[in-house]
């Protein structure tokens, strides 16, 4: 299999790169400033898991056309750079690339199929928290490192077991789910939970619950999320739901989203497309939602400040 993963960021530089140390025929499609710091320094990643320093494959996107054909892209950017990723990918699905999106929330299947096609867009997701540092490493801040893909269609079946046997030897976990919405949908209600209360607290989850409201805060914004996901048809089964509300409550945890860590930088963050989202589906359901709406108030205001 023959895998384009878009960026070497936190997470495709994590993922990518485990794809590469385990054999796999894995390119990373990246901007010219990238591209020269990989072919110099080779992709640096450090990790719980085990460090690694390795040369990669680069292309760019002027030359992916005539690159021959991929079957996956793993497409690791963040949800304000959707726009410019799909234009970029674009050669590759139009060669009969499969796209594995690892974005949070939802709204881009709708954009990705738009823009491909239902059949050329699998569900998937990632549990990690990666970072890119100035230096260019790839830094993996916890033991967490995962992927879940599955079928969206009966036709993408093939195209599942193919990256799942790929990514077996990997040094990171890989699920195939028989139902990757209602994953993506539980992953949805935890982060929007954690990125709306860690960004309004300006605080880590242990911090929060050292705070008198802290933990009925939290379980309360849980349950308007939930809800949410409910509406849709896509209620959190029982077990991931207390096992969110663990992670959301667990005392003396520095756990926080890294939307967080984005405002605490003052960069741009994907709110819209987590917390104004999930919002507008609240409304959408006649839902009052006021914690959410309180999350999603904070963070328009610190963009609007970020940009005068």
């Amino acid at each position: 299999m023959r895998i384009l993963v878009l960026g070497a960021g936190g997470i495709g530089g994590y993922f990518g790169g485990r794809l590469a140390e385990a054999g796999a025929d894995a390119t990373f499609l990246v901007r010219p400033r990238r591209a020269a710091q990989l072919a110099a320094d080779g992709l640096v990643v450090k990790s719980p898991h085990g460090d690694f320093t390795r040369p990669v494959r680069t292309v760019g996107a002027e030359a992916l056309a005539a690159d021959g054909a991929y079957d996956l892209v793993l497409l690791t950017c963040k949800a304000y750079d959707l726009e410019a990723a799909i234009a970029a990918i674009a050669p590759a699905v139009a060669g009969g690339a499969t796209v594995l999106p690892m974005l949070n929330g939802m709204r881009h299947l709708d954009r990705l199929d738009a823009a491909f096609g239902a059949a050329a867009v699998l569900g998937g997701l990632c549990h990690i928290a990666a970072t890119l540092t100035d230096t260019g490493e790839v830094r993996h801040l916890n033991k967490l490192h995962a992927i879940t893909l599955g079928p969206r269609q009966a036709s993408q079946q093939a195209r599942v077991a193919a990256f799942a046997a790929a990514a077996a030897p990997a040094r990171f976990d890989v699920r195939v789910s028989d139902d990757p919405i209602q994953d993506m949908w539980e992953k949805f209600v935890l982060l929007a939970t954690m990125a709306g209360m860690t960004c309004l607290m300006r605080a880590n989850v242990g911090q929060i619950m050292q705070a008198d409201e802290g933990e009925a805060l939290m379980r309360e914004a849980l349950a308007e999320a939930d809800a949410v996901a409910g509406a849709a048809g896509h209620a959190s089964r029982l077990s991931r739901l207390a096992a969110a509300s663990a992670t959301l409550t667990e005392r003396g945890s520095s756990f926080a989203a890294s939307m967080l860590r984005d405002v605490e930088r003052g960069g741009p963050t994907e709110a819209d497309h987590v917390v104004g989202d999930l919002l507008a589906r609240a409304r959408a359901a006649g839902q009052a939602a006021p914690l959410l709406r309180t999350a999603w108030c904070h963070l328009q205001a610190y963009e609007a400040r970020r940009v005068s």
